[in-house]
């Protein structure tokens, strides 16, 4: 009987995450609530949005304004950020598996206890990241050293 309750707690979750995201913020901002409802928003303004906890699997943010925003503990599986300006975003304890952020602007982005593997970094900016315990593989994000990374594309 727990078991048959854990199990619909972790499958209602994520729709409860989403209904307050939604309810929250896309009053305030139409674009956001395109993105909820179609998984995609290439180009929008999500300046200082608060997405934290949302299930953004597979989302289309290319070249999408999310500067300032809070992303902390979200799900960015296989989403597509490609020339995204994420500038000073929070994503801390997010989970970025899969993530094409190449020319992404990441300056001064916290991915503290984040989840970053196999994600496109290609050409990306990463200026002042907090990449605190965050586990980091396949993905050419690092602390510096003597020589440079060779961060290779997807395309």
């Amino acid at each position: 009987m727990m078991m048959k309750l854990f199990a619909a707690l972790t499958l209602a979750t994520p729709l409860f995450f989403a209904s307050v995201v939604n309810a929250q913020n896309s009053v305030q901002n139409p674009q956001l609530q395109q993105l909820l409802q179609t998984r995609e928003c290439m180009n929008c303004n999500l300046a200082g949005v608060d997405l934290n906890g949302a299930h953004l699997i597979g989302v289309d943010l290319r070249g999408a304004n999310l500067k300032g925003a809070n992303l902390s503990n979200a799900n960015l599986e296989g989403a597509d950020l490609t020339g995204a300006n994420l500038e000073n975003a929070n994503l801390s304890s997010a989970f970025v598996t899969n993530v094409n952020l190449k020319q992404a602007d990441l300056d001064g982005v916290n991915f503290s206890n984040a989840t970053i593997h196999n994600s496109n970094v290609y050409q990306a900016s990463m200026n002042d990241l907090n990449i605190e315990a965050a586990s980091i593989e396949h993905t050419a994000i690092g602390v510096g050293g003597e020589g440079a990374l060779n961060i290779t594309d997807w395309d």
